[in-house]
């Protein structure tokens, strides 16, 4: 199995084989706590002209995105896991829009199949991969609104990698990394409205699910996202 770590909107575009598109902070973070609390299906777009397009045509799906870490204007919610805990998801279709972890989706359109990564999954996604053992494996690390790496994603990136390897990983060593360099946003007193201290420590829960979330296209090209809950048959196996 070849495993290529690769960053940003061209990495996306370069992305081969089993695709795992990574965005920690926070797009698929937030995914899996919203299917964990009940979400139907999220659509991924690229633009905010695209989801209110789809809520037009979807009156009842809930507007979720981003710009520069803050809600966009007429949607929703912003890109939270935590301020979103305590609205009731259940049967719901989400349209989802981010600058770095959406954009990954959409332009992965080269991959054999793709799928999201974050912490709080990784080992959902460590044994996914290993029961569909493909060739190639390409990680891609959806940066800072896309335009830079930062330093979760490369790390979850790397986590991943050296699960699928056999090899150990300091997770505990990168949390204090990770809070005094990419994180350190997430504590800033004027940032709490839009980016609050505890979505760090949500998107920080590592192995918190058991499930993986799959990118589908349907029949109208819009991406979906679904939740896949592992077989007792694909945990652990190895490659």
């Amino acid at each position: 199995m070849r495993i290529d770590i690769l960053q940003l909107v061209d990495g996306a575009k370069l992305s081969r084989g089993l695709t795992v598109i990574i965005d920690v902070f926070r797009a698929f973070s937030l995914a899996c706590y919203l299917f964990d609390r009940g979400v139907k299906e999220i659509i991924p777009v690229g633009t905010t002209e695209q989801a209110f397009k789809l809520k037009e045509a979807n009156p009842g799906a809930i507007l979720i995105g981003e710009r520069n870490n803050q809600k966009i204007k007429g949607f929703d919610f912003g890109n939270s896991p935590f301020q979103t805990r305590d609205f009731d998801f259940r049967g719901k279709t989400v349209v989802h829009t981010t600058s770095a972890g959406t954009q990954g989706l959409i332009h992965a359109t080269n991959a054999d199949e793709v799928i999201t990564g974050s912490f709080v999954n990784a080992q959902a996604v460590i044994d996914y991969i290993r029961a569909k053992n493909p060739s190639v494996v390409s990680l891609v690390c959806m940066g800072y609104a896309a335009k830079y790496p930062v330093e979760e994603d490369t790390f979850c990136a790397e986590y991943i990698r050296n699960g699928l390897r056999g090899d150990a990983y300091d997770f505990i060593s990168i949390i204090d990394i990770i809070r005094n360099t990419s994180g350190k946003r997430f504590f800033i007193p004027e940032n709490q409205e839009f980016s609050p201290k505890e979505d760090f420590f949500y998107c920080m829960n590592l192995n918190h699910f058991n499930f993986i979330l799959k990118a589908e296209r349907n029949g109208q090209s819009n991406i979906i996202l679904r939740k896949k809950i592992l077989k007792p048959t694909e945990l652990h196996k190895e490659v």
